[in-house]
């Protein structure tokens, strides 16, 4: 605790005494131009990742990046997402996975989640992401089945986040792109899904593209 009583003091000393316009704009309003959806784990930082400024993002986090399929319940997710689209009106929604997720160990060794009945409950929203590791991918190691869960889960829940109403509206009116991102956080490189060619590659080398309807899975 003392850490961080230490770096609000720096903070206001230093960062927003320097800074002190643009906090002073954000009291006014915020206007974020994306939707960024990621995993609560402690290691993602979203504005030192993509070196934006508070007010730039709208977060949207937790275990395992999931998206909940539409469903008529109000959920924190589903209130987010509303919200950023129809009253914030971002332009892009982003999905960002991250190497070595626990979210998607667990999915992947489910009789492990026993004292966690909440997070195994949780996961059941990435189902099809275990079903598609297991049905097609069986031959793959261990170590490489985690990595390619923690890619087709981004890609099943950006199917997930087609079926909210304010986002499908969007979609086919054409004023919504939605990109599907894994960060590699030991090496700080992110990759991006490219409809192109239905792989990951650098996200600097697909240009930001966003992802179509029609994915291809990796193979």
């Amino acid at each position: 605790m003392q850490k961080l009583i230490e770096g609000i003091h720096q903070f206001r000393a230093e960062t927003f005494k320097n800074e002190r316009e643009h906090f002073e704009r954000l009291a006014e309003g915020q206007s974020p131009e994306t939707l960024f959806i990621t995993c609560s784990d402690s290691r993602i930082n979203p504005n030192l990742l993509t070196r934006t400024k508070p007010g730039d993002l709208f977060i949207l986090r937790n275990a395992g990046n999931i998206v909940p399929a539409y469903s008529g319940a109000a959920t924190g997710e589903c209130a987010t997402i509303e919200y950023a689209v129809k009253v914030l009106g971002v332009k892009d929604i982003i999905v960002c996975g991250h190497s070595h997720c626990g979210a998607m160990a667990g999915l992947l060794s489910p009789h492990k989640l026993t004292e966690v009945p909440n997070v195994a409950a949780w996961l059941k929203n990435a189902e099809a992401t275990r079903n598609i590791v297991e049905e097609n991918y069986k031959n793959v190691s261990d170590e490489n089945k985690l990595k390619v869960a923690i890619q087709e889960n981004v890609l099943v829940q950006i199917e997930n986040l087609r079926t909210h109403p304010a986002v499908a509206a969007r979609l086919a009116r054409g004023a919504l792109r939605v990109h599907a991102w894994v960060y590699k956080f030991e090496t700080g490189e992110v990759f991006a899904y490219d409809p192109r060619d239905g792989q990951y590659g650098l996200v600097e080398q697909t240009r930001g593209e966003p992802v179509t309807s029609e994915l291809r899975h990796l193979v």
